[in-house]
């Protein structure tokens, strides 16, 4: 429900490419499973990474053995791994610190290595306004239709992780234009500490040279630090926006739009039917007794449609993710606050409801 948020608002960009470098760490820590597993170390198969990361630092040191102290332990989450120094000072200069970036990040999901992983490579307007586009009330197109696998029949090798990272920076860093084959371009916005303007390597052709051997070691924990960056952004931004679109409501713009022009037609319709019994001088309370139901329903989708909150469906425990298709409450402290909410619509309802009956009995106005 979070992605689909971010796609009304044209914001979803931000989350893929957060989703899609998960997956390359991913991807780099099966790699690295993998050369342990066959009985070699990382010292001996890559050591132009194994000094990269022993002098700058590295989020897979527990992976790849640099921290032995750690005991037998190993986290396969990056936020909780030793960043680099060159990780450090971007991030500082981003306006994040590391204490931050190191805080548990429990509202996004994490993907195991040894398994195989599908993720459909994920557009705002506040602060962060990552692409620059007119938010719409739903966006239909999503950003890539072919998911992105990690595939675990064979052996991951070193190109693999050139072609994730390649892939990477074509679709979300380069400028818009720069692409290769069929990546489609959805730059993000970074701040210039941590922008990468180009990628030197090809995942057609093995490095040969001293400084493509160089460049290669940089790999693994390339975009590490603009991914933290994007999941600050979103943390404190466009995730507390979420919480409260869906704990202060549950209808979609779409479905609250429906019934704003529901309400209205059902209201012009008690009212042509009111005031003709009124020209027609129809007496009997009983024929006028049953008009307090339109106008009971036309006021229910009115104020649905203004607290963007349908009180029927609250009860049900139920929310629209899209426009008309539901899905079940279970967050407590959301499904808390709707509940409140619901029940004072419903009391808006019924004081509308009570006064209609009174009127059309004549007993009021």
């Amino acid at each position: 429900m979070f992605y689909l948020f971010l796609q009304r608002e044209g914001a979803e960009d931000i989350l893929d490419f957060w989703l899609d470098v998960q997956q390359h760490e991913n991807l780099c820590r099966a790699y690295f499973k993998d050369v342990r597993k066959s009985g070699r170390t990382i010292r001996d198969d890559w050591p132009e990474y194994w000094d990269y990361a022993r002098r700058r630092g590295s989020i897979y040191g527990t992976v790849v053995g640099l921290n032995p102290h750690s005991g037998t332990k190993r986290s396969t989450a990056s936020t909780t791994d030793v960043l680099s120094e060159h990780d450090r000072t971007n991030l500082a200069a981003a306006g994040l610190d590391e204490k931050a970036v190191r805080s548990p990040s429990p509202r996004l999901p994490s993907t195991s290595p040894g398994t195989a992983v599908a993720t459909e490579p994920p557009r705002s307007t506040t602060p962060f306004s990552l692409s620059g586009r007119t938010p719409t009330l739903f966006n239909h197109r999503r950003a890539s239709r072919a998911p992105t696998i990690i595939p675990r029949t064979s052996a991951i090798s070193r190109q693999d992780l050139i072609a994730s990272a390649e892939r990477i920076y074509f679709r979300y860093l380069s400028p818009a234009g720069n692409t290769v084959g069929s990546n489609e371009n959805h730059e993000i916005y970074l701040p210039p500490s941590l922008r990468i303007h180009s990628f030197p390597l090809n995942s057609s052709q093995e490095p040969k040279t001293v400084n493509d051997m160089s460049i290669m070691a940089q790999i693994p924990d390339m975009f590490h630090a603009q991914k933290e960056y994007c999941f600050r952004a979103m943390e404190q931004d466009a995730f507390p926006r979420f919480l409260r679109s869906k704990a202060f409501g549950n209808l979609t713009p779409v479905s609250a739009l429906v019934r704003l022009i529901l309400g209205l037609i059902i209201l012009w319709i008690g009212l042509a039917v009111g005031f003709s019994l009124i020209f027609l001088d129809v007496h009997p309370k009983s024929k006028r007794f049953f008009l307090f139901i339109p106008f009971s329903i036309a006021i229910l989708f009115l104020i649905s449609h203004q607290y963007e909150l349908d009180p029927i469906l609250i009860f049900f425990m139920q929310s629209e993710s899209t426009p008309f298709r539901t899905l079940r409450i279970r967050e407590p402290y959301v499904k808390k606050l709707l509940i409140g909410r619901a029940v004072w619509v419903s009391l808006l309802v019924a004081a509308h409801f009570i006064h209609d009956v009174f009127t059309n009995c004549g007993w009021g106005l």
